[in-house]
């Protein structure tokens, strides 16, 4: 495969399959040499090191194996309603914002991509305004994984049971009035971090099929409504006259799906 420069820089170092020590502020790569980290890496030793370029920024990334410590749990089981008005309710009643990076930054995102195109082709300025559109994409790509670690977490360290729902992210984003949203949301990362952050801590993810009417259930009788428009937040039910915010009675069904 042919590599051109400023287009997907990245390389992998393997060393022949020998061993890599790595740790402290700086590592040394095969035919490169000493190379000085940002931040600190762990004391150990791996056999293939990636390093990529994000925007005018160099990563380095190798994967080496922890002993999986499995943290205290305060809850049992908790159902996880994702959405894009609430990233994450929880049956517990907790509710994690959305932080909607992509939303709030899409002006300057805009005027960054038509200051770029207006610069000459092969000139300094053209790269300059290149570099400044790459590292704002890559701010804004930070913020959403930064929130989506940060529940990710809550929820495997203070849970044994995870329940969510399979949502069909591909077919979702055909809705075009939703699929800028729901981009913005991280739907696939979100279950992506679950899977294997359920293992790091000892907490097992259970996903329920995409088909369970977990919004159109009363949470309370049971009594199932025939349809229910993305408009209407709140669940009033037309049995039981029980009322409830929408997404945590999807919640609270879900959790109750581990407990059958």
């Amino acid at each position: 495969m042919f590599k051109k420069k400023g287009q997907n820089d990245s390389f992998t170092i393997d060393a022949g399959g020998k061993p890599i020590p790595v740790g402290g502020l700086r590592v040394k790569l095969p035919t490169i040499g000493w190379v000085k980290t940002y931040e600190g890496l762990p004391h150990t030793t791996t056999t293939k090191i990636s390093i990529s370029r994000i925007a005018d920024d160099w990563y380095i990334a190798f994967a080496y194996e922890v002993d999986c410590v499995e943290s205290p749990k305060t809850h049992d089981v908790v159902g996880v309603d994702i959405g894009v008005k609430e990233l994450a309710t929880l049956s517990t009643g907790a509710v994690f914002p959305n932080p909607k990076a992509y939303k709030k930054n899409i002006q300057k995102l805009k005027r960054l991509s038509a200051s770029h195109t207006r610069k000459a082709k092969g000139s300094n300025n053209r790269h300059k305004s290149k570099i400044k559109l790459a590292l704002h994409h890559n701010r804004v790509s930070n913020i959403r994984k930064d929130s989506l670690h940060k529940v990710t977490n809550y929820l495997c360290k203070n849970h044994a049971v995870i329940v969510i729902e399979d949502l069909n992210v591909s077919g979702m984003m055909q809705n075009h009035k939703l699929a800028q949203s729901i981009a913005d949301c991280g739907f696939y990362e979100f279950k992506r971090q679950l899977e294997y952050k359920c293992k790091k801590f000892g907490s097992t993810l259970m996903v329920v099929d995409r088909w369970y009417p977990s919004s159109k259930t009363c949470s309370r009788c049971g009594c199932k409504k025939d349809s229910l428009s993305l408009s209407e937040r709140v669940y009033s039910c037309e049995h039981c006259r029980y009322v409830l915010d929408r997404d945590l009675k999807a919640a609270i069904n879900l959790s109750r799906l581990a407990k059958a």
